[in-house]
């Protein structure tokens, strides 16, 4: 299927690993450009060589989502180098677990701005010129415990709930424009990031990583994790040309594992 998105250029938020380097691969496979970004230039490296071996261009760029000062400028270094961002996707590393209770309102403030602040700052930037060519694709991946919130990540369930209300709001306001907003929701995908999560479970618990995951494959029909592919994929066709009349909505990757409606 072509997607109709070849040439097009997207911006790929902490995409050096992970689900965000498996989206930027997948925008790369459909012909897009895609700047990468995150804090290990070693890392980013990988993303670079995956994504030009997938037959897209690339940019990397070093990028501190805590750092607000540095937004326009790294934004105008993508523009100057791919040209105008079409697709932009929303996407940060996640915080320590930790439960809802007892926290630092310093590590509360820290996290708010790096992972909801910042984004809607990025999205502010790059929303004037998708508005101006009447074409673009916001999408914003979050977590499962933004609606069905996981025991121990109440940091990351709080804050990605933020953004699935900020998403909403944002696609009615830009609908008319060409402009779709949707948030794209992980169950369990097998990246780095799961099996640390897994491994402080099975600390904190008292028990092996592999009753651990024997326990979560319980809870998925599926009964398996994710491949990171089939979430980059997902991204890729939501950013698509195909997807023109899907905006304001939540793409759920999780085998039918969250069990809320």
């Amino acid at each position: 299927m072509d997607l109709g998105i070849q040439g097009r250029v997207a911006l790929v938020m902490a995409s050096s690993r992970g689900l965000g380097q498996a989206m930027a691969v997948s925008l790369a496979r459909e012909g897009v450009n895609v700047a990468v970004t995150g804090r290990n230039p070693e890392a980013l490296k990988q993303s670079v060589e995956l994504i030009k071996a997938a037959g897209g261009k690339a940019l990397a760029l070093h990028w501190d989502l805590s750092d607000a000062s540095v937004i326009d400028s790294l934004i105008s270094q993508v523009e100057q180098a791919l040209g105008p961002i079409d697709i932009l996707i929303n996407n940060t590393g996640g915080p320590p677990p930790t439960p809802a209770a007892g926290q630092d309102p310093a590590l509360w403030q820290t996290s708010f701005n790096e992972m909801v602040v910042s984004l809607i700052a990025i999205t502010d930037r790059v929303l004037p010129g998708m508005r101006e060519r009447k074409w673009g694709r916001i999408i914003t991946s979050t977590t499962s415990g933004a609606i069905a919130p996981i025991k121990n990540l109440a940091i990351s369930n709080t804050l990605r709930a933020a953004l699935l209300a900020w998403s909403k709001t944002l696609a009615a306001e830009v609908a008319n424009e060409g402009i779709t907003v949707n948030v794209i929701m992980p169950g369990r995908v097998a990246t780095d990031r799961l099996r640390q999560l897994d491994e402080a479970r099975a600390k904190r618990e008292g028990i092996s990583y592999e009753e651990v995951v024997k326990a979560s494959l319980r809870q998925i029909p599926m009964g398996r994790y994710g491949d990171p592919k089939e979430y980059g994929d997902a991204a890729a066709f939501l950013a698509s040309q195909n997807a023109s009349f899907i905006t304001g909505t939540v793409m759920r990757i999780d085998g039918g594992q969250i069990q809320a409606i």
